[in-house]
């Protein structure tokens, strides 16, 4: 029998590619070389990394106790102006340093001097190490095979691409002819390339991400990308594990069908249930109301005639949040949805959350907006089904929100503040939203 195009073109989730981030890892750190004398007229900005008027010479043999050494010192030819030296390579880099608010050396800025090194280093070791490695980066774009592309598009390097100004704050205006909006941007947490599937080094400012379907890429690898990302559904395989943006895009919906259908189906018949979304439903039956959303989408069936217990449908809409490769509440809000939950004045508290609000990408705030009215029924019937907002937000505050962090041990700490996140949710959802 012959396989049809279709058959043969199955969703294979991208391989992403380690070499840059072992890279990363690699970089050396950075080793601040104090000023062990008062230095006069020092700025105010700047600390004991501060040596004042000396040579390069001086500076020179100061530094090279070890890679990554870093000071910062006065030209001796123009007063007011001050070079941050760096050993790397077994040599001293001196670069004219700048504050506005913030340090900078070029087009990215920090709050911190051991931040802006790091950040160098970073770069420098990885441009060092890859630079051919990186200059064939876009050769083998995995970008067509995860969802973003539309299959009756012009090829991508057919196209007239705009060059990505070298700008922190560079984005392109959506017009009227459906331009995509994109922003270098600042990654909470490692990210890879959605183009090229290679790592995104570096501190701030690691790549560009599209406003309007969250695609995440190199500054390098945009110039590559088509303007206009609406996603075509035959590249969209799944329901499960893709990306909140991309799969309403697809479907033109404003919420996941997941989402939708689910809720329906517990209102319908469920709020009354003793211990809803607390209890689980059997594993087994979950993952074929998983495999049945991937294969059939909106038709799929998830009756009561299909499925009597509603367990199995509170198991498959917790496990929907659960497998989306960038949470609900984004790696990049949750840090100010964790402050909310820190703050402890009730007043301070909301207005944290409406400021944490904004930073959701649409799709996912409108998700959230339509989960939480639907959480707030269920604590209505909390007589019935024992289900109160505390209850409730130990059960989907790890499933909402994941932490950026890649120590184990605080992300472990913000446990029960994502609780009190999603039983204020709950709690105020006729404010918020």
């Amino acid at each position: 029998m012959a396989l049809t195009l279709f058959d043969t073109d199955e969703y294979r989730p991208p391989v992403w590619k380690s070499y840059l981030y072992q890279l990363q890892q690699e970089a050396p750190h950075p080793r601040r070389i104090t000023c062990t004398c008062e230095v006069e007229n020092r700025p105010k900005y700047y600390g004991r990394e501060f040596h004042g008027m000396i040579s390069r010479e001086a500076a020179d043999q100061l530094l090279s106790v070890a890679e990554g050494s870093y000071l910062i010192r006065e030209s001796q030819r123009q007063l007011g102006t001050y070079t941050l030296a760096l050993r790397f390579g077994n040599q001293t880099r001196n670069f004219r340093l700048y504050y506005d608010g913030k340090h900078f050396v070029g087009e990215k800025r920090f709050e911190s001097i051991h931040d802006l090194v790091t950040d160098g280093l970073i770069t420098l070791y990885i441009e060092t190490k890859a630079a051919e490695y990186i200059a064939k980066m876009t050769i083998n774009p995995i970008y067509e095979h995860i969802g973003y592309t539309t299959l009756n598009r012009e090829p991508a390097y057919k196209k007239h691409m705009p060059a990505l100004k070298d700008t922190h704050d560079w984005k392109e205006s959506t017009g009227e002819d459906g331009v995509s909006e994109k922003r270098v941007h600042t990654f909470r947490g490692p990210h890879w390339c959605e183009y090229c599937a290679n790592f995104m080094w570096g501190l701030i400012a690691q790549g560009v991400k599209c406003a309007d379907c969250g695609l995440n890429v190199h500054k390098q690898c945009s110039k590559m990308v088509p303007n206009d990302c609406k996603p075509d559904l035959k590249h969209v395989k799944k329901v499960y594990s893709c990306d909140l943006t991309t799969l309403v895009k697809a479907h033109i919906t404003k919420r996941p069908m997941v989402v939708d259908m689910c809720i329906r189906e517990i209102e319908s018949r469920g709020l009354n249930s003793e211990g809803l979304y607390r209890v689980s439903g059997f594993s087994d039956l979950i993952e074929d109301v998983k495999m049945a959303f991937d294969r059939d989408g909106e038709k799929a069936d998830i009756s009561v005639n299909m499925y009597e217990d509603i367990n199995i449908i509170t198991g498959a809409l917790k496990l929907y949040f659960r497998d989306l490769p960038i949470p609900l509440i984004t790696y990049d809000a949750y840090p100010k949805f964790i402050d909310s939950a820190k703050t402890l004045d009730p007043d301070e508290q909301l207005e944290t959350l409406h400021e944490a609000l904004k930073l959701l990408p649409p799709a996912h705030c409108e998700t959230l907006r339509y989960l939480m009215a639907h959480l707030k029924r269920v604590t209505l019937h909390e007589k019935e089904n024992l289900m109160n907002a505390e209850n409730l937000g130990i059960v989907f505050g790890p499933t909402l929100m994941r932490s950026p962090e890649l120590d184990a041990m605080a992300a472990l700490n913000d446990i029960r503040y994502q609780r009190l996140v999603v039983e204020m949710l709950i709690k105020n959802e006729d404010i918020l939203f």
